[in-house]
């Protein structure tokens, strides 16, 4: 059940705990707090907090802080566009204790140079359609500048908008969506309790391209374990083929301590493929993708393959060379390659040429006593440190 706070006290300006990496200069405000569906076994978010809404009047009243400060910032700059610490000082110290995390919000938004707004948390289009549109007004009228403005949406959600609404929502001006897809096997959605299907996947991405906003949808190699790999390529191919979405980004798969799928995990009722069988998958995925014009991003720690990024379908053949090109490694060298690319000293296969990267890697590997045989076990431990 969906909690309202509509009489709820004004406890002031308010930002969640995530956004995606690509809303990372944008400003952050907070429609909802925490996750409505919060049963995903994968997902450390949110967990023991309860969710409800903001009342449309506490956001605006957020939106309104942060145009304050926005506005002082800009005369503060004047027409050179800098602005000194001393000045900041001096104006910070004016600024009310509770208005501090407004201020500093908009002070980083201002150096980012406030393109982009995030509207939080994890389904923020689960409110009212009409409260979506008025706060989107609100957002333009005081930011009349901004090119896009965004948040995450579940599939189940957006699938029970109506088309008319979901136009109104664009149309007001919510130009990106993003849905964590993860997976379009409907087996690999049950056995994690993703609370959707493939067929509401593929009717909510259809609808938000539809309606003409930017849909970016997130899929989690690895998510199938080894029973269900195969399928989990192929299925989730196909209902991308169907939507055809602006950005397909991908999320592997960790499992920290944290999440239920854990205790699968530890028990060998999941069975987590290695590095080597993730890319297999991902190349089976990528093989799969056919008929589309979608962006591949792989913007995230977590990825073994950051270069594995392009459009479709022109860089189809680049982005599977990269895959082909490691599974066709020695294992030493696959080895290095892994451990390097999880603690970011490599972007990319042909930064291995490196004499000073591959020495850095090399002491690592040493004082850890990292082998072909057990580097999937310490990778496992590095990848959770990124949650």
């Amino acid at each position: 059940m969906v909690e309202s706070s509509q009489k709820e006290t004004y406890r002031g300006f308010e930002q969640g705990p995530i956004r995606p990496p690509s809303e990372a200069y944008s400003l952050l405000i907070r429609v909802s707090r925490n996750c409505p569906w919060n049963k995903c076994s994968f997902c450390p978010v949110y967990k023991g907090q309860r969710f409800s809404l903001r009342s449309v009047e506490h956001v605006k009243r957020d939106i309104d802080t942060v145009a304050r400060h926005v506005s002082a910032l800009r005369k503060m700059a004047g027409e050179s566009g800098r602005i000194s610490r001393e000045d900041i000082d001096i104006y910070m110290a004016g600024v009310p204790e509770n208005e501090r995390q407004a201020f500093h919000a908009a002070l980083n938004w201002f150096a980012a140079g406030m393109e982009s707004v995030f509207l939080q948390d994890a389904n923020s289009l689960i409110i009212k359609p009409a409260d979506m549109v008025a706060i989107l007004r609100h957002l333009k009228h005081h930011f009349p500048w901004i090119s896009r403005i965004t948040s995450y949406a579940r599939s189940h959600t957006i699938a029970r908008i109506s088309d008319k609404e979901l136009k109104e929502i664009a149309d007001a001006g919510l130009n990106r969506v993003h849905i964590g897809m993860e997976s379009a096997s409907d087996e690999v959605l049950k056995r994690v309790a993703k609370g959707t299907t493939k067929a509401q996947h593929i009717k909510a991405g259809k609808k938000v391209v539809q309606c003409g906003m930017q849909l970016s949808e997130y899929v989690m190699p690895g998510l199938g374990g080894r029973d269900f790999s195969t399928e989990h390529a192929t299925e989730t191919a196909d209902a991308l083929n169907q939507i055809n979405p602006h950005f397909i980004r991908l999320r592997t798969l960790a499992i920290p301590s944290s999440v239920s799928l854990f205790e699968d995990f530890r028990t060998g009722r999941f069975e987590k493929i290695t590095d080597y069988e993730a890319a297999e998958e991902i190349l089976l995925f990528l093989e799969h993708l056919e008929g589309i014009t979608s962006s591949i991003k792989s913007d995230h720690i977590l990825n073994l393959f950051e270069e594995v990024e392009g459009k479709l379908p022109e860089d189809k053949e680049k982005m599977t060379g990269v895959i082909r090109a490691f599974l066709d490694m020695p294992d030493s060298e696959r080895m290095f390659y892994q451990v390097g690319r999880r603690l970011g000293y490599l972007r990319r296969i042909d930064d291995l040429v490196n004499p000073g990267v591959r020495g850095e890697i090399e002491k690592v590997i040493r004082n850890y006593g990292i082998t072909p045989e057990n580097v999937d076990q310490f990778i496992d431990t590095m990848m959770t440190r990124f949650i």
